[in-house]
């Protein structure tokens, strides 16, 4: 293992700052991004407001700091599972059990926007690193699916209008080659499984006498035809 090269004060301030952000997360679980508040972080951490400003010079760096930390996460998890090949009901599942275990960095970045706050780009990038995978594994789905049939019998079958739209309108995928229906699996994919997850989470299902995560397997099932 490489020797920590870095000076005492640089590992206190790293350590201040994962400190700032675990509070951070406990106001977001209480109350929600949109009432973030450093002066309330730094008086639970015994700091002056302006003392905490030396570490996050403001709150739009201190949630740009935590929609990094989540969607990174996420992307991690979306990679280890894609490691063995693309697998669509694999990354379903590592998404629900991310989700799962880390609910207020879900919401941060898959539930309502924080009021006047915009991501940089950099922040968008690892967005997009995680709809790749995604778009790969629906890619990989698709080119199972000529090499199984006659492709004879299988061209244009399941072109929509919307598929027409997304042949023009495919800014979201970041560039990624996969033709228009593929785009639209992954957006289908995508869409079911987070309202089923954000209803979830969010608390919607509790007293309605099922098991959410059997609706999720059902949701799942149904998206990949089986």
């Amino acid at each position: 293992m490489a020797p920590n090269t870095a000076s005492p004060r640089d590992r206190y301030r790293a350590q201040v700052r994962a400190e700032i952000k675990e509070h951070a997360w406990g106001q977001i679980a209480g109350a929600g991004a949109s009432a973030l508040s450093l002066n309330a972080i730094a008086k639970q951490m015994g700091m002056s407001g302006p003392a905490l400003y030396r570490y996050f010079s403001s709150r739009d760096e201190l949630i740009t700091e935590l929609v990094t930390d989540a969607y990174r996460s996420l992307a991690d998890a979306f990679r280890t599972t894609a490691s063995d090949g693309p697998d669509l009901a694999g990354l379903a599942h590592a998404m629900r059990r991310w989700a799962l275990e880390y609910p207020q960095r879900y919401f941060l970045i898959y539930g309502t926007p924080v009021p006047g706050y915009h991501a940089p780009d950099a922040v968008t990038t690892i967005a997009g690193d995680i709809m790749a995978t995604l778009l790969d594994a629906c890619t990989a789905e698709a080119t199972e699916a000529t090499d199984a049939t006659d492709a004879d019998n299988t061209a244009d079958v399941g072109e929509t209008a919307f598929d027409t739209h997304l042949a023009h309108h495919r800014q979201w995928a970041g560039g990624h080659p996969a033709p228009a229906p593929v785009l639209r699996r992954a957006l289908t994919f995508w869409t079911r499984l987070h309202g089923v997850l954000s209803l979830e989470l969010a608390g919607h299902f509790t007293g309605m006498g099922f098991d959410p995560a059997q609706l999720f397997a059902a949701e799942l099932d149904g998206l990949l035809g089986r």
